[in-house]
């Protein structure tokens, strides 16, 4: 059974504290930039990630109502993940950090102290 979170008093703190857990703001901007995807096509888009830890990201997404779980009645069963309504919301604000990374980037790229 998912646990709850308890409400918090302030509207930021809870989005906040949906948005900064492990992998969570770079799962939701594969799935923004890239479309609905199956377990396996998202975690090789999230290198770095454990099968575990996308399980209980994506669940927890799903029970925010940020992201849907789809599943087609074949044998296997194929499921994906893709946004909500509620998830393509967010969008524009991982478009306006996508935007700062890409100014930021050359510079955290060159300050990066160089192998011997």
């Amino acid at each position: 059974m998912p646990r709850r979170r308890a409400a918090s008093p302030c509207p930021m703190q809870a989005l906040l504290g949906l948005l900064t857990g492990p992998w969570t703001t770079y799962i939701l901007w594969v799935l923004g930039s890239a479309g609905p995807q199956r377990f396996g096509a998202l975690r090789r888009a999230v290198p770095g990630i454990s099968a575990r830890l996308l399980t209980v990201r994506l669940r927890v997404l799903e029970e925010a109502g940020v992201v849907r779980r789809d599943v087609a009645p074949t044998i296997p069963p194929q499921v994906s993940y893709g946004l909500t309504a509620r998830g393509r919301e967010l969008m524009g604000a991982l478009e306006a950090l996508n935007a700062v990374a890409r100014r930021w980037y050359p510079e955290a790229v060159a300050a990066e102290p160089r192998a011997a």
